[in-house]
């Protein structure tokens, strides 16, 4: 996948629990606190236009991958606020914090080790799609959750596994396991370990470990 933009090795990150952002993947974001108006007000200034989304480790900790998303879209609603679209680009880690006067934090990054973020569309030649869509549909019909099945059965692969594992309701530290898969077959076997988990009743006894 090439870009107009050498990916930075400074960045802004937006730390937020649970919401976890793919390669490839669209995130939308409703921007309301004012550190985050102004970063993004800063970001949009940059050839690139990146922020990288990270969960929080801890209190005041994060964890260390995280994904970058260049904004795509972007609005503002009369009141101030922003309504914006994250496209994801590629993985990174971090390693220092930047320092500086912005009231948002920023990070020295590294993008090495996740090269195929940045390439083609990852495939998952064991995937029987069948049997998962069976386990997805128990496992939504469980929560009294409805879903576009036409649109979901016509999605990739990538883009199906991808877009599951940020939109369904996982504790953050298997939020932070689909993240870090390092390819989409694992990061496939990872949702389904989690569904079937779930379904057990595993969520009212914590994560997985």
């Amino acid at each position: 996948m090439g870009y107009s933009f050498d990916l930075p090795s400074t960045i802004a990150v937006f730390p937020l629990p649970r919401a976890v952002l793919l390669p490839r993947s669209r995130l939308p974001l409703h921007i309301f606190e004012p550190r985050y108006l102004a970063m993004i007000e800063d970001v949009m200034k940059t050839p690139e236009r990146l922020v990288g989304m990270i969960q929080p480790n801890g209190s005041d900790r994060l964890h260390t991958i995280g994904c970058a998303g260049r904004l795509t879209q972007f609005s503002e609603t009369e009141d101030g606020r922003y309504m914006i679209t994250l496209s994801g680009i590629s993985r990174f880690r971090i390693l220092s914090e930047h320092s500086g006067f912005e009231p948002y934090r920023k990070f020295d990054v590294t993008w090495d080790g996740f090269e195929q973020d940045r390439r083609a569309v990852d495939k998952d030649t064991t995937f029987d799609r069948d049997a998962f869509f069976k386990l997805l549909e128990r496992y939504l019909e469980g929560r009294g959750l409805s879903t576009d099945w036409e649109t979901l059965r016509e999605a990739e692969d990538e883009l199906l596994i991808n877009s599951l594992s940020m939109l369904l309701d996982f504790e953050p530290e298997d939020k932070q396991a689909l993240l870090e898969a390092p390819s989409l077959m694992t990061r496939r076997e990872t949702l389904v370990t989690l569904i079937e988990y779930s379904l057990r009743g595993g969520q009212e006894q914590g994560p997985i470990q």
